[in-house]
Formats: C-alpha cells, structure tokens, sequence
C-alpha cells in the first residue's frame, strides 16, 4: 500500500500533511514523509481553555458511559490495526511485528479501562464519632497533558488517554516531533468512535504539532493539573520542577538502564532468547531495552559465546520486510551517540563486538547498526549512563550479593530481571533488599511489559505509574467525605468545645 493510500485510510488527508515547516522523515531511509503545520503557543492556550470546558461537561457523565466511548476506541483500533502499525513501523522504524504490537497495545489497554470505569471505587472508612459515615472518594482532576517520546508513538498516549477518559479528563497531547503523523491518524481514529458515541463535548481530546515552546506552554498552565511526560531524564529534570513551581502534579517516564543478572543454575537457552530480544528489540531504542548483563563466572563462557552467535544470525534491514528483526536508529544523532559510547567503553576496558553501520541490505539513507556486544571488565561510567541503542555491556560475577550491588548501583530504575531456578535467588531479587526497580521479573527479560501492572520506575526514571493496577488514581483527586446522620455535634480527638 503506498504511503498517501495508508494515510488516507487512517482518515486523513494527505494533502494537509504538506506546505508546513516541521519535516518529518521516516528512519527507514530517510525519505520525506509529511511536512507539518505547527501549533503556536496561541493555539496551546486555545486548546487548554477548551479541555478546560469540556471538562465542565465530561466530569459529569457516568463513568461506565465514559467507559463506552473508550470501549468504542478499540473497536475502531482493531478495525485500524494493521494499516496504523503500518504507519507506526514507517515513521517510527519498528519492524512491522512490534508495530502491530503496539497497536494491540492499545486495544488492550481500552479493554482494561472499559472494566475500570465501573470500578472507580473509594473506601468506607470507621469513623471515631458516633452517628457518623466517613468514606473516601475519587472525583475527576481536569485536563491532562500527555507529551510523549517517539519510540512508543501512539502506545504511551493510550495509556493514558484511556485510563484519563474514563476517570473524567480530557487530554491534551504533545506527540514527538519525530513521529506526529501516528498521533494525527490516532486522532483520526479517535474521532471516529466520538462520532459514533455522540455528545463528545469539543476539546475532549486534544493534539498539538510543534517543538519546545508548545511543549512549555502545556507544562506551565495551571488549568492542566497533570503533565503525563514521557522521555529522557533530561527532559524530566525541566518538567517536573515546572509543574512543581505551580504545585502541579507530573507523571514521569523517564530514563532506563535495565539489567539482567544470569546465575549459575539459569536456564542458558531461555536467558539467550531472552537478551536477544531486550537488548535489540526496536534497535535498543525502549526504556525497558536491556542494557547491562551480569553473569555468573560458571557459565560466562557458555553463555557469551552462545549469545554472540545469536547475535550474529539477527536480521538487520528494512522495518517493512517480514522476517526483520532489527530496523533503523530513529536518524544520525542516535547513530552518533552510539557512537560515541562505544568508543567511551573501549577508553574503560572493554571490548566491543558489533556496533558497527550496515549498508549492504539495507535501505539507503537509514541508519542501521549491528548491535553490540561490550565485554566490560567492571560496570564504569558509560555502563551507568543509558545510551538509547543497542549496547549490551557484559560484566562477569562471583558472588550474588557482589552482582545484586551492581544491579542497583546506577541512577536509573526501571526495570530489571533475573534468570535462576534457586529459589532463594529469586525470592532475594523480589524482596525490599533486591531489585530497586519499578519492574522485577523472573526468568523472563526487561522488555515487553503486559498492561495489567502499573507501569513505571524509581530514581531517575522518575516514580511515575502509568497503565495498570491503580495507575488510575493518579487521574483523580481524592476526598475524604463525612457525613452526621446523629443529633449531636461531637468532635474529634474528644475535643470539648462547649460554651455552656
């Protein structure tokens, strides 16, 4: 399907994808693929008074009726799958597998809110007063501002557009300027299932085109009490004290540094399918990449030599092709800084299989790297830093407690796993003196989280819980409510306060 059909098909129109001044290029081999009209800060204000009256209105609708406009949004994604993972894997570089992923991720998640809108539930709470009913309720917030990052282009929305719609919100979107064109044809998709639920108040959903400024304007306005921000840690360093200045609220996903930890009775098979896949998934580029590999001295020789030649058979080329595994790097900056890190690793020790540009098989204009193997001989200073491409630094262990130190000895939290059928290994790793991470996984690998659990990590990934579990609260404001049903006025602590 060309590309102006796939666009077309998404319910947009190409011909409004033209005359703007932001270029948007697609990694597979650069070609141009739309070039945007950007929002100003004028028109950033004027989408945030109007989620600020469409919340006058949404606010009050019954939850399980919330539910049916986002239940309504995944039939339309299902029906839209494959022509929008599609898109996903053009703009974004994914190889059409983890495009079509995406997309069922956020089917999935619409499924889930569908359930959670007819349990928006608070507690009821024993009073100390007698003739008194104390309970706890959730109420919607307002307006949320979503600003996300390119290597999840439509999933990271949907996290939080489905739990934030039927908890009451509206939302206002910032996508990447590097993949806008996903969000534009989400939108679309969008906008068919509020024409088939009817009544959608205007402004309920939201999106901006632009850079820095529009993103700014999102941050700073008091009528957008959460900012759901998705990125680099850098970008969360600005964000949150922004939101913060204003006694806002922030939802941070920020950076990852994942490791996986192999002891002596992994199963070696597994473990290696299980690298493979996080550590050159979408070529190194998810926050839940895994990047940092201890393994027990037992079987460190078993188990490289094992993974450099699955390495070796990994298929690197067009995202479009079946039977890729690994596509481009989102453009030359992202080349660059591996670049750059691989030759900071060789400085501290290590050495490096891998990681150099592919051009034979591949699309012309893209930037395709083998991925890399780094046999580190400690975990230095570039092991600590993420770089957001396929480096995998490999460090040898003796002792549990010497590796477990290791694994939380960096700023980020994110995810993390370990590969053991010792169950006190295991049952170490998940306790409070294990894993330090938001995700903690046994015999399975960092990436490719399910959205049932609250999605998230500590440190510098920034303590924000999207998807799952409870993540929903943070879309709401919480209230203690008491009701009198006696004819007396007790207070509490006992308190007396009486004038006769």
């Amino acid at each position: 399907m060309e590309l102006h059909d796939l666009i077309r098909s998404l319910g947009l129109d190409p011909d409004a994808l033209t005359g703007g001044t932001l270029v948007v290029r697609s990694p597979v081999d650069g070609t141009e693929i739309a070039r945007l009209h950007e929002n100003t800060e004028a028109d950033a204000a004027a989408a945030i008074e109007r989620a600020s009256n469409a919340f006058l209105n949404w606010r009050t609708v019954p939850g399980p009726r919330r539910g049916e406009l986002v239940r309504l949004f995944g039939e339309e994604l299902r029906a839209h799958k494959a022509e929008l993972g599609r898109l996903v894997s053009i703009e974004a570089g994914k190889i059409l597998q983890e495009g079509l992923g995406e997309v069922q991720e956020m089917i999935d998640i619409c499924d889930f809110a569908v359930g959670l809108s007819r349990q928006l539930y608070g507690l009821t709470i024993a009073s100390e007063r007698p003739g008194h009913r104390m309970a706890e309720t959730w109420h919607p917030l307002g307006p949320v501002g979503v600003i996300s990052a390119f290597n999840f282009p439509v999933a990271v929305w949907s996290w939080n557009a489905a739990l934030a719609l039927v908890c009451g919100d509206p939302v206002i979107w910032k996508p990447s300027e590097k993949t806008p064109v996903t969000a534009l044809a989400t939108m679309a998709i969008f906008r068919k299932a509020a024409e088939r639920f009817g009544g959608v108040p205007d402004g309920l959903a939201e999106i901006l085109i632009g850079g820095r400024a529009i993103g700014e304007t999102l941050v700073d306005s008091p009528k957008v009490p959460l900012i759901s921000a998705t990125g680099s840690t850098r970008m969360g360093r600005e964000v949150g004290p922004r939101v913060a200045q204003r006694l806002g609220r922030s939802l941070l996903e920020l950076g990852g540094n994942n490791a996986m930890i192999v002891c002596p009775s992994a199963d070696l098979d597994m473990a290696v399918r299980a690298i493979l896949f996080g550590a050159v998934g979408t070529a190194g580029q998810r926050c839940t990449t895994l990047r940092r590999l201890f393994v027990h001295e037992s079987v460190y020789d078993k188990l490289v030599p094992a993974l450099k030649q699955a390495y070796g058979a990994v298929s690197i080329g067009s995202p479009l092709e079946q039977g890729k595994l690994v596509g481009p790097l989102i453009d030359k900056a992202s080349f660059d800084g591996m670049q750059t890190a691989l030759a900071a690793a060789r400085d501290q020790g290590g050495t490096v299989t891998g990681g150099v540009q592919v051009t034979a098989g591949v699309p012309a204009g893209g930037f395709y790297v083998s991925p890399a193997i780094v046999e580190m001989p400690a975990q230095s200073d570039i092991v600590k830093h993420e770089t957001f491409a396929p480096i995998l630094y490999v460090m040898k262990y003796r002792e549990f407690g010497q590796a477990l130190m290791q694994h939380n000895d960096v700023p980020q939290g994110l995810s993390s796993c370990i590969f053991t059928t010792d169950m006190r290994e295991a049952e170490t790793f998940l306790s409070a003196a294990g894993s330090d991470c938001g995700i903690a996984n046994v015999n399975i690998g960092t990436s490719g989280a399910e959205i049932g659990g609250a999605f998230g990590g500590e440190k510098e990934t920034g303590g924000g819980r999207e998807s799952g579990s409870d993540a929903w609260k943070a879309y709401m404001r919480r209230q203690t409510a008491t009701v009198n049903y006696s004819r007396e006025l007790p207070l509490a602590q006992g308190i007396v306060f009486d004038l006769g």
